[in-house]
């Protein structure tokens, strides 16, 4: 959604006319079965009292307005962001806008970068360039900057339920920089902003979209509740709708159901930042919560590189490791990386000091999806801190750098390594991130190997207009240096019903994206291709039958800016008898 369309959007009213809504998440609430008689009694009577004048005092106004704690944020910011604001810019998904004069209200920028703005993700990467005493003047102008504009009215792109939300983790974790001055008109200023927001965000909280966003305003729901005055009656509302969100949001391997990494990170982090308040106000994290976050650790970590980086699959960009081990540690939560995860989709085999990661899972439903990409059967391959095969990614990353023309592109099954037929996509992929029919089943079977881990994964993407079905054989070696794969395009057992249309001969292409600074050439024979890393260690991709080419392609960094990489392509033509394409990617000695 553009800047423009949020823009538009109906201002969201402190007692507007969410109040039904409101008493039927209550509701849901009082009927939670981990909830005591007592619990849902205070519960029922904070859903009865919420839209009549008793609200007011349900929520302790007249308590004096303060932080009772200070949750701490342990993750630290990005540097050169930093210190572009300090330059008098904010530099974020390749856009550079100039802070003085900025325009909150009428600038047309993508949605990320107004979450970035408007939620003060960009707090953390001012704080990370100097100690808090430096930046403090500078970090209270910003912040009544922002409440002259946007502060009077609850309306405009943020307030957004996920986006306030965001804001109030924010401000609460860097407290002692924007309100630690002398000035008291402006700390009183913020600390009713902060309790305003709560307020909207206890009315509000299931408007935002379902996942992370939504996760993000309950989070923020407990996160008041244990760090403002009178927060029992909150405790109890958010607690419930927290737990009921998380039911949904995360399947039995702890992945978010999105089946986005920029997604599972997010999840993390966001129960980190609340287990984190729990302690600071030295309180137990409830263990549905504490259990949701324990699983989803190891997820996160299953869809990382050899060197901890995060995999590029279903639109995310490629996080650093420092990103991800951050949020890991904030977490508390010591796990190994989730080797296999059939119902999240995904499989990760390490070997050496190497790893594979496969998508072997069906694309995320529609309703669910986050930027899906068509991406089944894609592997990612790392050795040592050098991404070797990899996606392109960053389809989720829509700003300055990445127009949405080029977003699209980003989500086909061209965009990822694995085979694609005809030139087309293996589930057909629809505007708004959504996607339409395609693959609907994934076979997968692993097997541990005296000397190799073996994995045949295969799907039905091109079933129903040709009749053939995708399997892919993937092994690697225990000592990490050698990868062999076989892909096969195999008749389905009765093509008559799949209403395939009539082919002779199409083409299919086996695409190789390859990380930043691998360099690439082809043998002699044309039947293979040298790699050459930036260490100076050297790799051979060899074909059994296809032919070999080598192209440009992309891949999306962290920041989401684009890299200009190389992609190598097996290619040919294939008939209603499929058949079967084998390669070797072996590291020279």
């Amino acid at each position: 959604m553009d800047a423009e369309k949020l823009g538009q959007q109906p201002a969201i009213d402190d007692a507007g006319d969410s109040d039904q809504v409101q008493q039927a998440l209550m509701l849901q609430a009082e009927e939670d079965d981990s909830l005591s008689m007592g619990e849902r009694a205070i519960n029922r009577f904070y859903r009865l009292a919420w839209p009549t004048a008793l609200s007011r005092f349900v929520a302790d106004e007249k308590l004096p307005l303060r932080l009772l704690y200070l949750p701490q944020d342990t993750i630290s910011g990005d540097n050169a962001r930093g210190m572009a604001i300090r330059a008098g810019f904010f530099h974020f998904l390749g856009i550079k806008q100039k802070i003085d004069g900025f325009d909150h209200l009428g600038a047309k920028l993508p949605a990320g970068f107004q979450e970035y703005y408007h939620g003060f993700h960009w707090l953390r990467d001012f704080a990370a360039t100097a100690p808090r005493e430096q930046l403090r003047s500078d970090a209270e102008a910003m912040i009544a900057q922002w409440l002259d504009i946007n502060g009077n009215k609850i309306a405009g792109p943020g307030w957004q339920p996920h986006i306030a939300a965001w804001r109030f983790l924010h401000w609460a974790a860097y407290a002692p920089l924007i309100i630690g001055g002398d000035d008291r008109r402006h700390r009183a200023r913020v600390l009713h902003q902060l309790d305003r927001t709560a307020r909207m965000l206890d009315q509000n909280a299931d408007k935002a979209p379902f996942g992370t966003p939504r996760l993000a305003t309950w989070v923020a729901i407990v996160t008041a509740s244990l760090i403002l005055p009178g927060g029992k009656a909150r405790r109890i509302f958010g607690e419930a709708g927290l737990k009921r969100l998380l039911k949904t949001m995360l399947d039995d391997d702890g992945g978010v159901i999105s089946r986005s990494p920029r997604g599972q990170f997010r999840t993390v982090a966001l129960l980190g930042m609340l287990r984190s308040a729990y302690e600071t106000a030295d309180e137990p994290m409830p263990k549905p919560l504490y259990d949701a976050l324990a699983a989803a650790v190891p997820a996160l970590q299953g869809i990382t590189h050899f060197d901890g980086s995060l995999a590029s699959w279903q639109g995310a960009p490629a996080l650093s490791s420092a990103e991800v081990d951050a949020v890991v540690k904030a977490s508390n939560i010591v796990a190994r990386p989730l080797q296999q995860a059939p119902n999240w989709g995904y499989q990760r085999i390490p070997a050496g000091g190497a790893v594979v990661l496969v998508d072997a899972g069906a694309p995320p439903l529609a309703k669910f999806s986050e930027s899906g990409c068509a991406s089944t059967l894609a592997f990612e391959f790392s050795s040592g801190d050098q991404r070797i095969i990899t996606s392109c990614g960053g389809a989720s990353c829509i700003g300055g750098a990445i127009p949405a023309k080029l977003s699209q592109g980003l989500r086909a099954t061209a965009a990822h390594s694995t085979l694609c037929l005809d030139n087309l996509n293996s589930t057909a992929v629809l505007a708004k991130g959504t996607l339409g029919n395609g693959v609907t089943e994934v076979e997968l079977e692993r097997k541990e190997l005296d000397n190799a881990t073996r994995l045949e994964v295969g799907h039905d993407g091109y079933a129903r207009n040709y009749g053939l079905l995708h399997r892919r054989i993937l092994l690697l070696r225990s000592d990490g240096t050698e990868v062999r794969g076989e892909d096969l395009l195999v008749p389905t057992e009765d093509t008559r019903k799949s209403r395939r249309r009539k082919f002779e001969q199409v083409p299919f292409a086996i695409r190789f994206h390859l990380g930043k600074g691998v360099e690439t050439y082809l043998t002699s024979n044309a039947r293979g291709a040298m790699l050459r890393l930036a260490d100076g260690r050297v790799w051979q991709l060899r074909s059994a039958d296809a032919a070999v080419t080598i192209e440009d392609s992309l891949w999306v960094d962290g920041n989401g800016t684009p890299q200009t990489t190389k992609q190598i392509v097996l290619s040919g033509n294939t008939g209603p008898g499929g058949g079967r394409h084998g390669w070797v990617l072996k590291q020279m000695e």
